[in-house]
């Protein structure tokens, strides 16, 4: 078993790899510049809307940016799919850039607070587009799945710095300047990124091989709608998938509550300044980049949905110590907690969609489970002032705070089933026993076997035509087929032996016949998943070609 120290050194040798990648360098130190300035711009804004309403202001304005993130974010997530990704990213940096500046100009000038609480609401919608965009651009800069996972690390690690950095130099500029400048500041970090996303060149990627003959005719447009929702109907069809965001929009509760009882806590319950509370959101990072540490260690156990599981509970649990002990020390303890339980959360859960959504709707799926995780945040913001106006902060802390660590609990039996069943694809252990697939680094063989289609075949049935287009290889999980060539039989395969891989390698026709002999059942793997396998991986590419020819020897 690796040792820690092993599992931390292997983290960063992936973490210099995706530094030397110019691409992902850039697109890597555009979202560092984001997160510092987005932190701070949220800290300053929240002294802002308390100095000017109290802890009301601060949770109306959360409820109306949040609410109108949720809403807006499955349409303007579109964009990144129909438009150059890095352009639609630049285009969120320079219109929050603008609108931020023109917020300063408004604050310096005393104008209504209402106008700037509008602009903060524009800046918000403004910033849906940027995160999907994001995502969906990081495959195509990266070199292969490994530097990808790497990608997702650094991107995770930053976030956690960016907890800490934003809230402390906020802390530091309200301590010496204003909050105009604090605005500033972050109009300069959306410029910082819209200069390193704007540079960046996407590499020239070798074009798939596609099947000869005439194109299939298009398939007609679903509409934008039926696109931009398809991501709910998959959460709403699938069972793990509803338990999983549920638990996800409960830790956003948390979340949302939390702008509104952070800054009554640091400058209502222990009488903290300006600074007082931009220290005390600091702590968040640093519990953040612990937690990143946490998550690789826990991610070996195999538990990554119990351990999802227990980072919501200790997102919420430790707002019960300050509401015990209202005192400075159980304050920044209860943030290093949320913090640590933060990368937990995103580390697992992030991973466990990925591993059970389908390929064809994942994108949606995330699209969707941000709009609900914002709604989650909309509902924390709005119900913390309530509380807080009518049973007091530490009440308030004890009903937000116990009420998300019961759901936890009480989401244990369903996490455990979801580690048991729904994380280890049904065909992982077929292809580990097939020779040409045995090969394939663990990560590859798992996204294989999540593409396998299954074909229930009875005796008689043709599974491929001598001269048909070739499509797909087929691995046989039980029963038997022949194969014959011209009338002729060529061989009888069984379990754990695979055909079709001739016409996908050289991508001509069927070069023979494939008849089950009696019920069977095939796994089938299309050419979009297959190709880019062989093409990818050396060892594979060997091992297929070698199958290839001692195929082309039997016929």
């Amino acid at each position: 078993m690796r040792t820690l120290r092993e599992r931390v050194v292997e983290s960063a040798d992936s973490l210099r790899a995706v530094f030397r990648n110019p691409g992902l360098r850039r697109i890597q130190l555009a979202w560092a510049g984001s997160i510092v300035g987005d932190w701070a711009y949220a800290t300053a804004f929240a002294v802002y809307a308390y100095e000017q309403g109290g802890p009301t202001a601060v949770g109306l304005v959360g409820v109306a940016r949040y609410v109108l993130r949720a809403l807006v974010t499955p349409f303007t997530s579109v964009l990144g799919d129909r438009y150059p990704r890095r352009l639609v990213m630049v285009g969120a940096d320079v219109s929050q850039a603008v609108l931020v500046v023109v917020g300063a100009l408004l604050i310096s000038s005393g104008a209504n607070a209402y106008v700037v609480y509008v602009l903060a609401v524009l800046t918000a919608i403004c910033a849906t587009p940027f995160r999907s965009a994001q995502a969906s651009l990081l495959p195509e800069l990266s070199e292969g799945p490994a530097e990808l996972a790497a990608a997702n690390v650094a991107s995770s690690t930053i976030e956690s710095v960016g907890f800490f950095a934003g809230p402390a130099l906020a802390g530091l500029l309200l301590a010496v300047a204003s909050i105009p400048t604090v605005y500033i500041f972050d109009a300069a970090t959306f410029a910082w990124s819209a200069f390193l996303v704007f540079a960046i060149k996407l590499p020239e990627r070798e074009p798939a091989l596609q099947p000869t003959g005439p194109p299939p005719p298009p398939e007609p447009s679903p509409g934008f709608i039926v696109e931009a929702t398809a991501g709910y109907r998959e959460i709403f069809g699938n069972g793990d998938l509803r338990l999983l965001v549920g638990l996800y929009c409960a830790q956003t509760v948390v979340a949302g509550a939390s702008l509104v009882f952070g800054v009554s806590i640091a400058l209502g319950l222990l009488g903290l300044n300006r600074s007082g509370l931009g220290y005390l959101n600091a702590t968040l990072g640093i519990g953040g980049l612990v937690g990143g540490f946490v998550a690789l260690v826990l991610v070996q156990r195999g538990r990554l949905a119990r351990d999802f599981g227990i980072g919501v509970f200790l997102w919420s649990a430790p707002l019960l110590l300050v509401a015990a002990w209202p005192t400075v020390t159980s304050a920044v303890v209860m943030m290093i907690l949320l913090g640590l339980a933060n990368s937990v959360v995103d580390v697992n859960g992030f991973t466990i969609l990925q591993r059970i959504t389908p390929e064809k709707t994942m994108s949606r799926v995330f699209g969707a489970m941000e709009s609900a995780v914002i709604g989650g945040m909309a509902v924390g913001a709005l119900l913390m002032p309530l509380l807080i106006r009518t049973i007091g902060i530490r009440w308030g802390l004890v009903v937000v705070g116990g009420g998300i660590a019961a759901i936890a609990v009480a989401a244990i039996p369903g996490l455990r089933r979801v580690d048991r069943i729904a994380l280890v694809p049904p065909g992982l252990e077929l292809l580990r026993s097939v020779s040409i697939f045995s090969l394939l680094p663990e990560q590859v063989l798992d996204r294989l076997a999540r593409a396998l289609v299954r074909v229930e075949v009875e005796a008689g049935d043709v599974v491929i035509r001598q001269g048909d287009e070739g499509d797909r290889v087929y691995v046989v999980e039980s029963g038997s087929i022949e194969v014959t060539r011209d009338g002729r039989h060529i061989a009888t395969l069984g379990p754990r032996e695979f055909v079709g891989e001739i016409a996908l390698l050289h991508d001509v026709r069927r070069t023979a016949t494939v008849t089950a002999l009696e019920a069977s059942v095939l796994q089938a793997l299309d050419r979009k998943h297959f190709i880019p396998a062989v093409t990818g991986q050396g060892e594979f590419g060997d091992a297929a070609e070698a199958a290839m020819t001692a195929r082309l020897a039997m016929l």
